[in-house]
């Protein structure tokens, strides 16, 4: 995917949000690059990976990008968020998860995770394949009739697909919006 097409398929789930976003398994940087041109120069976002290759790749994105604090890199696990040191306390407006959630076999973790994490008005963007068979690159098929499943094992509403797109890889991608579960409204018995 070019850098053109991850900003297109991207901006319909976070235009006009700002602020500063965790990119969550953020790899060599294609939606980084997206997310960080998509927030402007006052956005900041929080690219997070293990992979020592993708760190590089993304320390070099970092470098060329502007501002030094627009993209900032950390080493981090995806599936252990509650370990990455650079979260403590941080403040965050949202978060991408960008074919991230099929090498997981426990996707409800991550975004369960996540989602204490984070504030009541932030978002979680998710793009997936559209598939239901697994392979070696997909081992964890995330169709959006399982991240409905998984979203509300994680305790979100239901996502809001906002773009999809053919893949280079068979079938489809698709890009959800996935915002916190509605609170429960506990209501009394009227009295007469």
């Amino acid at each position: 995917m070019t850098p053109a097409e991850a900003r297109a398929f991207l901006d319909p789930a976070v235009a006009g949000r700002g602020g500063t976003w965790l990119d969550l398994g953020a790899g060599n940087g294609t939606f980084t690059r997206a997310l960080s041109a998509i927030l402007g120069d006052g956005g900041r976002v929080v690219a997070i990976d293990r992979d020592p290759a993708a760190l590089d790749a993304l320390r070099t994105l970092a470098n060329r990008t502007g501002p030094s604090d627009r993209i900032r890199v950390v080493d981090g696990d995806v599936t252990a968020l509650d370990r990455v040191q650079a979260l403590k306390g941080m403040q965050c407006d949202g978060a991408l998860l960008a074919n991230v959630l099929h090498f997981l076999g426990d996707p409800a973790l991550v975004l369960t995770q996540l989602a204490s994490l984070l504030p009541d008005h932030a978002h979680v963007v998710v793009i997936e394949y559209e598939r239901e068979a697994a392979n070696s690159y997909v081992p964890h098929p995330l169709p959006i009739s399982r991240l409905r499943r998984v979203a509300a094992e994680a305790g979100l509403a239901l996502p809001d697909v906002v773009a999809r797109r053919p893949s280079l890889w068979q079938g489809g991608m698709y890009c959800a919006v996935l915002r916190p579960a509605a609170p429960r409204i506990v209501r009394s018995a009227a009295r007469v």
